[in-house]
This record gives C-alpha cells, structure tokens and sequence, in this order.
C-alpha cells in the first residue's frame, strides 16, 4: 500500500497536501474497495441468513428458501472477493483477517443451525467445526515458518461443505434428500482427509524451518 507520511505538513504547521489529509484518503480507499465491501457483506449475512432459516420454528419451507438464498449469495461473494483482491491488488490487512472469518462465521451459523433443528447429527457439525479451528490454530503455529496454499483438496472441501449445507437448508424431500446425505457424507470425508493432510503439511513445514534456522545460527556462531 502506497501513502504518504502522517508526518508531512506545510511551511506553516498546516497540512500540506498529500499530508496526513491525503495519507486518510489513501488509507480509506485501500480499505473501502469491492473486495472487502463483499467481505462485509457476507458478514452481515450471518445473522440474516440465521434469522431467516429459524423463521416460524424454522421448518417453513419459503423462509428456508429466503434462508437458502442468503446462503448462496455468502458462498458467491465468498469467490468473487479473494478472485478480485488477487487480481487487481485489493489485498489489505483487514481483507486477511475478515475474509476467514467471514467464511467459517457463515459456515458454522449453517452448521449449529441445523443441528439445533434436528436436520443434521450434532456430531457432523462437531467434525467440521474442530477442523476448522483445528487448521486456524495451526495455521499460527506455523506462520513464522511459511504459509501453506490452499490445495486442490481443501477446494474440494469447500465446495462439497457449501453444497452440503446448501441442501439442508432447503426442505427437501424424496430422492434430494436422500441426496443430500451423501454430498454431507462426502463432505465429512473431504474435511478429515484434508485436515489431517493440513496437519502433514504444517509438520513438515515447521521441522524444515527450524532446520533452516539452526543452520544460520551455526553459521553465525
């Protein structure tokens, strides 16, 4: 990000321009941009999307399809924002930390919600939740000795997770049903594969990194 000292002000002990009047507008600009904007809009989501499915006891199958719809427009936004970020240099600070966030919030508001209904075994969403606070965690205990990209897998994962979640918001019945029992059971295997792969990674990465530092300190010394 490019801005020009907070510090700089005129001859006169007024703000020259460019000065820290010009340092804010920069500032506002990097973060005010598309892709944190659908950042926030997928936060803003959570509660609406909640709202909407536990309308009525939460078995209304129209508040369920409103449900489904806030859902939908989450899991989009959630493609477009890190796409455009990357693309046209839109990354910030606050996108890399509210765009996580905002992906497991809208994800867990699904999962806990449907539990709560009975439409889904407390213990899928169990799963699902300890991977992805599991990943987080790890990611800190790893982040001084590199960062792990999101592999085929972990998309995969994704993809079948919001699928999945999809599914049982809408009410369906019959055949789709029974379908979406199986796109959940494929999701819970692609969650376990990919945690534990993660867990290889960051292992792998860490034991690399600490090689790599005693071997400048012994170049040191």
């Amino acid at each position: 990000m490019t801005g020009v000292p907070a510090s700089a002000e005129g001859g006169q002990g007024r703000p020259a321009p460019g000065g820290k009047l010009g340092a804010a507008a920069v500032n506002q600009a990097s973060v005010w941009n598309i892709a944190n904007i659908l950042t926030m809009m997928r936060l803003v989501l959570v509660p609406a999307f909640v709202a909407l499915l536990l309308q009525d006891g939460g078995y209304d199958p129209a508040w369920r399809a409103w449900a489904w719809a806030a859902f939908a427009v989450a899991m989009i936004t959630d493609i477009f924002d890190g796409h455009l970020a990357r693309t046209y240099n839109l990354v910030t600070d606050f996108g890399k930390i509210a765009d996580p966030i905002a992906d497991k919030a809208i994800m867990a508001a699904g999962l806990i919600s449907l539990s709560a209904l009975g439409d889904l075994p407390w213990w899928v969403t169990g799963v699902i939740l300890f991977r992805e606070l599991g990943i987080t965690l790890m990611r800190f205990w790893v982040i001084r000795h590199g960062v792990i990209p999101a592999s085929r897998g972990g998309k995969m994962k994704t993809l079948a997770q919001g699928t999945a979640v999809g599914m049982y918001v809408l009410a369906l019945t019959g055949p789709l049903a029974t379908l979406r029992f199986w796109v959940m059971a494929v999701a819970v295997v692609l969650t376990v594969l990919t945690g534990l792969d993660y867990v290889r990674q960051a292992i792998v990465l860490r034991r690399s990194g600490l090689a790599a530092e005693r071997d400048r300190a012994e170049r040191a010394s």
